[in-house]
Parts: structure tokens; sequence; C-alpha cells
């Protein structure tokens, strides 16, 4: 099992967003069979066992024992992962394009590189995964409280500032085997849990 799978087939996309199935998923975080689960959503085992039959079509879920049971056999399956990233690519008819008008103060448009984002690392550990090698990435994430717009202002250009001087410092266009990264820096207002604001802020 995967710590996370990204998925990427629209039908696929579109099984895992099923609710019953979306709870299945859950369900078989560990190993189960379709009359286990039933037991536990409150459902025939009749109907659970079509909906994982379709998780299994997609990849979703995978066989991992077979118990003969009387004249039975009962048929134990495991989700693929533990978690699922649906992927841009899924809808690539209509994913964003963070090429298209590119605006660094554009709320859609990092939108747009953040699909992108998904998209690309989702790639990378499917490639990683069938190669059985790490896939090297790094990322921050934290919280900085602003006193007014100003400061906003003033930190977002000092960043940019600071992140370009290391760029010229370490990028080197004729390292032979060098390797080209990706580097995406995002601010944006944070989102409480608890309770989503709707009122608009000048910062």
């Amino acid at each position: 099992m995967f710590d996370v799978a990204v998925i990427e087939d629209p039908a696929a996309a579109e099984a895992s967003l099923d609710p019953i199935r979306a709870r299945l998923l859950a369900e078989l975080a560990e190993p189960g069979s379709a009359t286990m689960l039933a037991a536990r959503v409150g459902l025939p085992r009749q109907k659970v066992n079509y909906h994982i039959k379709a998780l299994e079509r997609h990849g979703l879920v995978q066989l991992v024992e077979e118990r003969r049971k009387g004249n039975v056999t009962e048929r134990v399956l495991r989700a693929t992962a533990a978690s699922y990233v649906i992927s841009p690519a899924a809808l690539a008819a209509v994913q964003p394009d963070p090429d298209r008008s590119p605006d660094r103060l554009s709320a859609l448009w990092l939108l747009a590189v953040a699909a992108r984002l998904v998209g690309d690392v989702g790639a990378l550990i499917t490639g990683a995964t069938k190669a059985r090698k790490r896939l090297a990435t790094f990322a921050m994430d934290g919280e900085v409280r602003f006193a007014s717009a100003a400061d906003r202002a003033a930190f977002a250009e000092e960043l940019s500032s600071v992140v370009a001087a290391l760029v010229a410092k370490y990028h080197d266009e004729k390292a032979e085997r060098g390797r080209d990264h990706r580097l995406i820096v995002a601010i944006h207002p944070s989102v409480k849990a608890t309770k989503v604001e709707t009122e608009t802020k000048e910062y």
C-alpha cells in the first residue's frame, strides 16, 4: 500500500468521489471482505460487493487473499493507498493553465500553479514508484501574521529578492549532469478549519 496515490484517470476519479465508494476506500485502509464491510457501513453485502468491484476495476483496491469458507470463497481486499489525490489531469480538457496570463498577484494564477504542482508531482510519484526509487523533493509550510498590507507587500518583495539571489547562486545552465527543478513559492491567507472567513479584507 502506498501512502498517497494520485488519480489521473477520469473514470477512477469519478469512482472515488462516489460517497459510498469513498467510505469503502477509507474502511479498506485495513484489509476486509464485502461481508465485513457490510457490517461496518450498514449496507447489504451484495451492494458493497458491487461497489468494491467498481473500485477494483479502477485499481483503487487490490486483492490481498482468498479464504475458503465451506462452499464459498471470501475475497479479502485492501485499498491501494492510504490517501488519494485527484490530479487535474483527470479533467485535462478544462484544467487550468498557469502559462496563460501569468500574474504573481492573481489568486486564480496561484490556483493554476498549484494544479500543475499536483499533476507534476503525481506523475513523478508514479514514475518513481515503478522504478522503485525515492523522489527527491522539498517543501515548507508555515504561517506568518502581518500587521498591515504594507508589511505583507514588503515581505513579498524581500522574499522575491532572496529567492532570486539563491537561484542566481545555484542555477547552472551548463551542468552536464544537472537536472532542472521547479521552484514554487506562495503566500495566501490562512483558512481556519473551524471557521472560513467570508468577509473581504484589504490584506
